[in-house]
């Protein structure tokens, strides 16, 4: 009865606590929501805020207090966390999923304990408590050990108790605590926040903070008329998973990505301590000081710090269609939660009539820049009511915006439908899918990432299939275009041209407008055509189809490169080719020219060393035959005469070897004299 009045007592004074619902929503693409609540806080009263667990951090990050009306808040309370670890080590046993009741209660030696077994009662200190080995009867009979009150010590059977008691009231709130703290781990309930207020004045109260929130997406309609200029009509999806009714808010939608996170503030933080003990007393002994050196002046280096960032947003999807709503139909009443458009019951041929008509819808909505940040607010409230999402309207309003063919991926054989968007509408558009209505039928769907005001996007929704696109390859030689000399080395700057040429068949009846993306390449530079446009990975050229025409369009690009060679082995005609380009100064062609003489020279003088070498060579081995014959002459009688005509050519050729012997050591001499001469022309090489 008592803890029945103590929970009507605390019902009752939470009935009385102040409501503060939300008043306003500001969405945004990176995963947080911005909310602000505001009501009455009367004298002494509190008001509540419940989050989820999980929200805790943020909450705690973000929440700020407004208060209107002279009075003081005294100040914030909130639940607290403490890790279900640190929580348990704060009592003096310990529970584990397994452990058996002995050895939980062996950790309570010497508490009090009364226990019941049957008809038998006993009452006592515990001693100790075990569990018994196993056997093939029994699978671990436990028993604890009393010091009775009579002051003997037994030991008693703890299976077949009925009962166990703790007379200490201490030792009992800790089990529940214990049990308490377990419960409250597995608990997913809310975490509440109050606000509090003791002195004697009512006041209104405005909170706000930041939270996690689904990411609000956006889709287009981008609708081509058969006559007059597009529309674009722009829609937003908005998810209330919060638990609660938005009912009539202020919403609004940042298109963006601020830089945010999750910092650890809810749980409570604990830091380990260093232990830390005197040193033990021991005996004095002598100190021997460092000689001291002059101290060298400190340098402090300042840093200043930056900062920077990008933002960058995408989306995707599918986009749906679009119909004929009711005439002044106005999705954003406040009694309207999903905002969805209210259909009449036009028969279906009006339905289809009206396929690629702008939508009968009220946009209620402004636009503004925030920063770095675009805000699209909703001029109404909103009403969305828990788990429920809504579409909201917030663009249409008429585009510039042109069809033509884009040519980008240069696998396909056919370009893609496209339209070229310049957001003219002073706004930013959210990227997003984009369905496209072309001459009132459905024309494809594209993506767009976010556009900013008076930029230019293209989107591609279609393939045309009246229009066939070839590729043809072709190179020249390349050529030298700058020559020079430095440490021996030669470079040359090289150019070569190659020419992708792009064959564009339109066979249906009408002309197009034919955008080529041609891939822009490091080191290569466009010779013949101007681009219209350029991106960080293509070139665009703008190309005008005939009706029932092929077209050629050949995109020539110039690829410089460098190639070097060590002078010292080139030969000469390698050194001519280069003597010979007519963008070579005359001063340099000298040098070259010098040094290509010189080499002709030592290439001349290495040709006569190399005869010379092999007309010893040969007249060694014509000696060496000349002796073999007159060795097998001499053991024949009557051959004396032929004997001695092989001697006499034996000397000649020993005389013509003489000379030639002399003739080598002259040539490599000069060799080395050339050699000598023409490393000093090549160390003097320089332009």
């Amino acid at each position: 009865m008592k803890r029945s009045l103590v929970c009507l007592l605390a019902a009752a004074a939470w009935s009385n606590a102040a409501e503060l619902p939300v008043t306003q929503v500001v969405l945004y693409k990176h995963g947080v929501g911005f909310f602000e609540r505001s009501g009455s806080l009367g004298p002494g009263q509190s008001a509540r805020l419940d989050f989820d667990a999980s929200e805790m951090n943020d909450v705690l990050k973000s929440l700020t207090i407004q208060e209107r009306g002279g009075g003081k808040i005294s100040g914030l309370r909130y639940d607290a966390m403490d890790p279900l670890s640190h929580t348990l080590a704060q009592f003096p046993f310990k529970i584990d999923g397994a452990q058996p009741l002995s050895a939980m209660l062996d950790q309570l030696k010497g508490s009090r304990l009364e226990w019941k077994l049957g008809n038998q009662t006993a009452a006592g200190t515990i001693v100790s408590a075990r569990q018994l080995p196993a056997t093939q009867n029994e699978s671990g009979a436990e028993e604890i050990t009393l010091l009775l009150d009579s002051g003997d010590i037994r030991t008693f059977g703890l299976n077949g108790a009925v009962t166990l008691h703790f007379p200490d009231q201490q030792l009992q709130q800790q089990f529940k605590d214990y049990f308490a703290a377990l419960a409250a781990s597995r608990s997913k309930e809310k975490r509440s926040v109050y606000i509090d207020s003791t002195d004697d004045k009512e006041r209104q109260v405005v909170a706000s903070y930041m939270v996690p929130a689904p990411v609000w997406k956006s889709s287009y309609r981008l609708i081509f008329p058969a006559e007059g200029k597009p529309t674009l009509e722009g829609w937003a999806m908005v998810d209330n998973t919060s638990g609660e009714d938005w009912n009539k808010v202020q919403l609004s939608l940042v298109s963006g990505r601020p830089i945010s996170f999750v910092s650890q503030l809810y749980p409570p933080k604990y830091l380990t301590r260093p232990e830390v003990e005197l040193p033990d007393d021991s005996a004095a002994r002598p100190v021997v000081h460092a000689g001291s050196y002059p101290a060298a002046a400190n340098s402090l280096a300042r840093g200043g710090r930056g900062s920077g960032g990008g933002i960058g947003s995408g989306g995707g999807g599918v986009g749906g269609g679009a119909f004929k709503a009711k005439s002044g139909g106005n999705i954003l009443s406040d009694n309207n939660a999903s905002a969805a458009l209210a259909i009449d019951g036009a028969a279906t041929s009006d339905l289809e009539k009206a396929a690629g008509e702008p939508s009968s819808v009220l946009i209620a909505s402004s636009g503004s820049d925030l920063g770095e940040l675009f805000e699209y607010r909703i001029s109404q409230p909103v009403t969305i009511r828990k788990s429920e999402s809504a579409m909201l309207p917030f663009l249409q309003q008429p585009i510039d915006a042109r069809k033509l063919l884009i040519y980008s991926d240069h696998s396909a054989q056919h370009p893609t439908n496209a339209a070229e968007l310049i957001n003219g509408t002073g706004k930013t558009l959210d990227g997003g899918p984009i369905t496209v209505y072309d001459g009132g039928a459905y024309g494809g769907e594209a993506l767009v990432e976010t556009l900013k005001a008076g930029d230019k996007r293209l989107i591609s929704y279609a393939v045309d299939l009246g229009t066939r696109i070839t590729e043809a390859f072709g190179s020249k030689q390349a050529i030298v275009r700058e020559i020079h000399f430095n440490r021996g080395i030669l470079t040359t700057k090289m150019a070569a041209e190659e020419t992708r040429t792009y064959t564009a068949r339109n066979v249906d009846q009408k002309a197009k407008t034919l955008i080529i993306e041609h891939p822009l390449r490091y080191g290569y530079t466009l010779l013949n055509q101007k681009p219209t446009e350029k991106t960080a990975a293509n070139y665009r050229f703008e190309v005008s189809l005939p009706a029932n025409h092929t077209q050629e369009f050949p995109v020539s690009e110039e690829h410089i490169f460098d190639q070097a060679y060590q002078v010292s082995s080139m030969t000469p005609d390698s050194l001519l080719v280069y003597i010979r380009n007519r963008d070579l100064p005359d001063a340099s062609r000298r040098q070259l020219q010098r040094i290509a003489d010189q080499k002709q020279q030592i290439a001349d003088n290495d040709r006569a060393l190399s005869q010379a070498q092999t007309q010893i060579s040969d007249l060694n081995n014509d000696e060496d035959r000349i002796r073999r014959n007159i060795q097998s002459l001499n053991s024949v009688s009557g051959q004396q005469q032929q004997v001695q005509t092989y001697a006499h050519q034996l000397d000649q050729n020993e005389q013509q070897l003489v000379a030639l012997r002399d003739k080598t050591a002259d040539l490599q001499k000069k060799k080395a004299a050339l050699q000598t001469d023409l490393g000093s022309l090549i160390a003097t090489l320089n332009f």
